[in-house]
């Protein structure tokens, strides 16, 4: 879990090494065993799976959209970085891989319960931010469905050329690169979002979501695009602590998909469709986070 606190004075080198250092490391090291698995998985995919694997993978992708709204309400960040993975070597629909992001939670579970907040309330709370993300997936997917037809194929090759793996040297080897390659640059990347946060104070940040409604519902959502658990920690302890409503909370944990976007945008090589994500998730995130305040009564 990601800790963010009020920093003033001087700082020490040691707190900064247990708060920047140390926490990117372990928060890295959590993810490590999900990507592991996710590429071993698409590697005998690719290297052993016969043609009929293909096929009932594309038969249960109809349902990916409840698969991954269910999956990613689990406070972990792995499941996004699989999404991510498996969307680009299009294992997966664009409307799975929407739904997991919308429903992940990473740090809300676990600080919400630490805040003692009634079951029934966390329930609700899940409830809706699952819902969400379903029915904007099986939109998305049958929006695309109707425009361009049939699926589009597997396609693990893209991947696999993206990150020059050298798959053809074998399964464990290819898994254990893809691997190490995403970890570093997540490592690199987490290090550089924990030291600014580490440096700004809470009151400094809390400040842009005070009496500004909608604007503020924009400005969670913006926030939540943090690639890491920061962000789900900001809006979920300002919630917590009553600074902003339930529904600004929740736009930016439904553009929060931890480091599934920072995943996406590092194995994705189409840019373009990157950026539509991105601002699907932002646009969901305003739209249902404002519709979060009347609909929920909490």
């Amino acid at each position: 879990m990601f800790l963010l606190h009020v920093h003033t004075g001087a700082l020490g080198i040691e707190p900064f090494f247990e708060e920047v250092i140390l926490h990117s490391l372990l928060s890295t090291l959590e993810l490590i065993p999900f990507l592991f698995l996710t590429y071993l998985v698409m590697e005998f995919i690719e290297h052993r799976a016969s043609d009929k694997a293909e096929r009932f993978m594309r038969r249960a992708g109809a349902l990916g959209p409840l698969v991954g709204g269910a999956l990613g309400i689990v406070p972990q960040c792995g499941f996004s970085a699989a999404a991510a993975n498996l969307y680009t070597a299009r294992v997966v629909t664009l409307g799975t891989l929407v739904a997991v992001f919308l429903s992940t939670s990473d740090e809300m579970i676990p600080i919400l319960i630490a805040g003692n907040i009634p079951f029934e309330k966390l329930a609700l709370i899940l409830a809706y931010k699952t819902a969400v993300g379903v029915v904007v997936g099986f939109v998305i997917d049958i929006a695309l469905r109707l425009i361009r037809g049939d699926r589009e194929p597997i396609n693990i090759d893209e991947l696999c050329e993206s990150d020059e793996c050298h798959c053809e040297r074998g399964i464990l080897y290819s898994a254990v690169h893809h691997t190490v390659t995403i970890s570093v640059f997540v490592l690199a990347v987490t290090v550089g979002i924990n030291a600014l946060v580490f440096f700004a104070s809470e009151q400094t940040l809390a400040a842009l979501f005070l009496d500004k409604p909608v604007i503020s519902h924009l400005v969670s959502a913006v926030v939540g695009l943090i690639p890491n658990c920061a962000s789900s920690v900001l809006v979920t302890t300002m919630y917590g602590e009553g600074i902003i409503s339930v529904g600004t909370m929740l736009s930016g944990l439904f553009s929060g998909a931890g480091v599934g976007l920072l995943v996406l945008y590092r194995v994705n090589r189409r840019m373009r469709e990157n950026l539509i994500i991105t601002l699907i998730l932002v646009a969901v995130g305003v739209v249902f986070g404002l519709l979060g305040d009347f609909v929920l009564p909490i």
